[in-house]
């Protein structure tokens, strides 16, 4: 009987355990989809304070010593809701710090980052060679992001070290920090050089990942690309054009279970493409709830996420009370720069029934407003691959998003050819400026005066697959190649 294939998963987070981003969608979701298809896949992450306080139960595997850390235990559990087994790293770094697991209550980001990422890689390193006394070796070492960077460094010159793999979610994080840092967390002498962890006189993580890592992935077709050039390449593009044979997009996934308007407990009104009169009742419930004016006509503009540059919320601030000009209602929610929060909310006090935002996160808000929506608005500066415009393409709910990454992959600008063709399911602004973002605006209430075509292009959104069984068969097919090298 033919062995599955075995992959150490290592992230620094996990939905639903710990999440900030993309990072923790893909590593909630990513590995049961490779568990689903036969795939031995067992996730390291860190056992962080908030982590603990969410899981029922767990075992510790071993203790265990590495300098400059100390003494500290791994323990085994599951990913909530799902099979896949998680083993933690109990240390006090981890444990002892609650919150954000990369920045503190300021902002800025927390002063023992370097260390708590290279114990991480450290540990992954051992388990990857088979010296952490749990009997089990991978096939594959799939590292995320510059957190677990210095893993693939730390395996490359080991002739038992299985290949690896680092999935890029965002280029511009590469957790960059001095020689002397390098060297009290005593890593290896032979990994300062521009194959290793040095770039410009310093040690960077991603970079590290990068060259140890047998392919690099990311989460979309166009960011692969975009991230050689010079405009998205944060520093890194001449290595990634260097290495481009390797370089390799695989668009990330949803859970079509959690984003189903069928059956979505956080919805007063389920909804599916053959009976779309339930999304305007949640449109209807979701003005309510915001204290907007219950307007059928006002075409409801959607947003959800985090108020920084990348997201182009300052243009969206900059053009705000012109587009409210138009007969349109603006619905937000999130958090970030003190600065978009404060912009957007004497936004909201300008325009009374016009205009709510909701400062901070909910899950079950963020689904209620996907839903409620008319559509959704993400002017990305750039953006590796979004999910809200997949969780709104499953909600009925257009996209108006900028052509980059992801958005570029998975939203057809509608126009008659596209709409005719039964491909049309949103609005592309193929450059961005506040200019952009009204002729969007424009152009979505353009058709959304005009129910039959509207119809049509909340259906071909509704219609597309983006769960992640495509997505897993295309990394278990990287995998296999890694090992036939």
């Amino acid at each position: 009987m033919k062995q599955p294939l075995k992959v150490l998963f290592a992230s620094s987070e996990v939905h639903p355990l710990m999440k900030t981003g993309g990072l923790g969608d893909v590593s909630g979701s990513l590995p049961q989809a490779l568990r689903a298809q036969g795939v031995d896949v067992r996730i390291v992450m860190p056992g962080y304070a908030d982590t603990l306080k969410k899981l029922r139960a767990w075992r510790p595997m071993c203790e265990m010593r590495l300098a400059p850390f100390g003494e500290f235990q791994l323990l085994a559990t599951q990913v909530p809701g799902s099979k896949v087994p998680l083993i933690l790293i109990d240390h006090p770094m981890f444990s002892e710090q609650p919150g954000n697991p990369y920045n503190g209550p300021d902002g800025h980001a927390w002063p023992d980052s370097a260390d708590r990422f290279t114990l991480l890689s450290r540990v992954c390193e051992l388990i990857a060679l088979d010296e952490a006394v749990l009997d089990w070796q991978p096939d594959i070492v799939h590292a995320n992001d510059w957190q677990t960077g210095l893993l693939l460094a730390l395996l490359a010159p080991n002739p038992k070290a299985p290949p690896g793999l680092i999935t890029i979610h965002n280029l511009v994080y590469q957790g960059v920090f001095d020689r002397g840092t390098f060297e009290r967390l005593q890593l290896p002498a032979n990994l300062w050089t521009p194959d290793g962890v040095e770039h410009w006189g310093e040690m960077n993580c991603l970079k590290a990942g990068i060259n140890g890592a047998r392919f690099i992935t990311t989460v979309s077709p166009s960011y692969a690309r975009e991230i050689q050039t010079h405009a998205f390449g944060a520093g890194l593009d001449g290595l990634l054009r260097h290495r481009h044979k390797d370089v390799v997009g695989i668009l990330n996934g949803i859970d079509p279970q959690e984003w189903d308007p069928a059956c979505d407990p956080a919805l007063p009104h389920p909804f599916d493409a053959k009976h779309l009169d339930g999304k305007l009742a949640n449109k209807h419930a979701l003005q309510q709830e915001f204290d907007l004016d219950i307007d059928e006509e006002a075409m409801l503009i959607g947003m959800v996420g985090r108020m920084v540059d990348q997201k182009g919320l300052d243009l969206v601030l900059h053009v705000a009370d012109a587009m409210l000009k138009m007969p349109v209602q603006l619905a937000m929610l999130g958090s970030g720069d003190p600065a978009l929060e404060a912009g957007f909310t004497a936004l909201m006090a300008r325009h009374p029934g016009r205009v709510h935002v909701r400062i901070g996160y909910n899950e079950g808000l963020a689904h209620r407003i996907e839903a409620g929506s008319d559509v959704f608005l993400m002017p990305s500066r750039f953006e590796p691959c979004g999910l809200n415009q997949m969780y709104s393409l499953r909600y009925g709910t257009p996209p108006m998003v900028h052509g980059v990454g992801g958005l570029n992959d998975t939203v057809v600008d509608t126009t008659k050819e596209s709409l005719k063709d039964g491909k049309a399911n949103g609005f592309v602004m193929r450059h961005l400026d506040p200019g952009a973002i009204l002729w969007a605006v424009g152009e979505a209430l353009n058709y959304f005066r005009k129910p039959r075509d509207w119809q049509d292009i909340q259906k071909n959104g509704m219609q597309a697959d983006f769960s992640w069984e495509v997505s897993a068969r295309k990394y278990i097919e990287l995998y296999r190649r890694a090992l036939k090298d």
